[in-house]
């Protein structure tokens, strides 16, 4: 097995004035190999803590949120006891949905996603709240009429259950969860801010393969890449692999360029662009033969790192579950059936990555 390398990264900083606290839980049955409830925070996207019904405890991700919990220990039995008490909450709900929808002792996916975003330069507020059952829309919480949306009959009835409690899941988007977005920006604000740039490849396996555009060792990952030709994005022919975290911290990612149908004299008219959320020049790299890192040729020394560490339980983990939902989404997609919503909570920076190392 290769090991992974260090990569020289270059820093920039940003400097952004919109913030966001996010939550994904995610209750599971039917899964022996995963924990029955996990729990993960982002704090600008960038995970900050993971609490998980083995473990049974908060785990930090970031040296600022060590501090946090050091100097306000009301923090750590906040989050414990969340974690806890959303355990036996989740498992209950799974019960009753399966009733709901009539289903037997299948593998089965609850998942909830809410938070709040802060603009500290005009005050603005803004949240949400939102639930899936088996990678379909099931609830979301409506913050501009504090009522609960149901787009699904079954969920009418937990609809009429909650809308009981909207001014508390008011109070808890604009004003608590703001509070905690608030401290967490004030102790880890030098951190969130800084942005490490990658070393981008072309990398290509055999002449006839794919050309693969790799980029690695930034951060955080709030990133895209795509190719262009003539400066214009292309989808035809293009795969966009899954942003995946590098053994540093950092994070990589890929796409590939099909250039089976690429005339030689066209080449220099593809780009690789690789686009950074928050800083303002992209990184291009043009489609040249010369720069091609290749398998068929001498050793150039150089390693791309592969993640083949199952023990990274980041906020992806939350989203191993959704392996399972993707499939029904195959399923829905061959029998020609509209669900739009397959995958709740895609944010490639979040669910995507393990799930993807995971099933590789």
């Amino acid at each position: 097995m290769k090991r992974p390398i260090l990569l020289l990264v270059f820093f920039h900083v940003a400097c952004s004035v919109k913030h966001s606290l996010k939550y994904i839980l995610t209750g599971t049955a039917g899964f022996p190999n995963l924990p029955e409830f996990m729990a993960a925070g982002t704090v600008d996207e960038v995970e900050m803590a993971y609490c998980d019904s083995d473990r049974k405890k908060l785990e930090t991700r970031s040296s600022w949120m060590e501090k946090v919990i050091k100097e306000n220990l009301y923090v750590l039995k906040w989050y414990n006891s969340k974690c806890l008490g959303n355990q036996h909450d989740f498992r209950a709900q799974i019960q009753k949905l399966k009733k709901r929808f009539n289903q037997s002792d299948d593998a089965h996916v609850f998942q909830r996603m809410n938070g709040c975003e802060w603009d500290d330069e005009t005050g603005d507020i803004n949240g949400f709240n939102q639930y899936s059952y088996d990678g379909k829309d099931y609830i979301v919480f409506d913050l501009k009429t504090v009522t609960w949306i149901a787009p699904t009959p079954q969920a009418v009835i937990t609809k009429h259950e909650w809308d009981r409690d909207c001014q508390f899941w008011k109070n808890a988007i604009t004003h608590d969860c703001i509070n905690f977005l608030k401290l967490y920006v004030g102790y880890g604000n030098s951190s969130l801010q800084t942005t490490e740039l990658p070393s981008v490849f072309l990398l290509q396996k055999t002449p006839s393969s794919p050309v693969s555009c790799h980029a690695t060792g930034f951060y955080p990952h709030r990133a895209e890449m795509f190719w262009r030709k003539d400066g214009e994005e292309l989808h035809e022919d293009v795969e966009h692999g899954e942003i995946l975290p590098n053994h540093n911290g950092t994070f990589q990612m890929s796409v590939d360029l099909n250039i089976s149908s690429v005339a030689s004299e066209d080449w220099m008219k593809y780009e690789c662009v690789f686009r950074f959320s928050g800083v303002k020049d992209d990184i291009v790299t043009r489609l040249d033969k010369a720069v091609i890192r290749t398998n068929w040729e001498k050793p150039l020394g150089v390693t791309v790192p592969i993640i083949t560490s199952v023990a990274v339980l980041t906020l992806i983990i939350a989203a191993v579950a959704l392996i399972y939902i993707k499939k029904k989404c195959e399923s829905y997609r061959r029998h020609r059936t509209t669900n739009a919503s397959c995958v709740i909570f895609t944010a490639a920076d979040i669910v995507s990555p393990l799930s993807s190392s995971l099933a590789s």
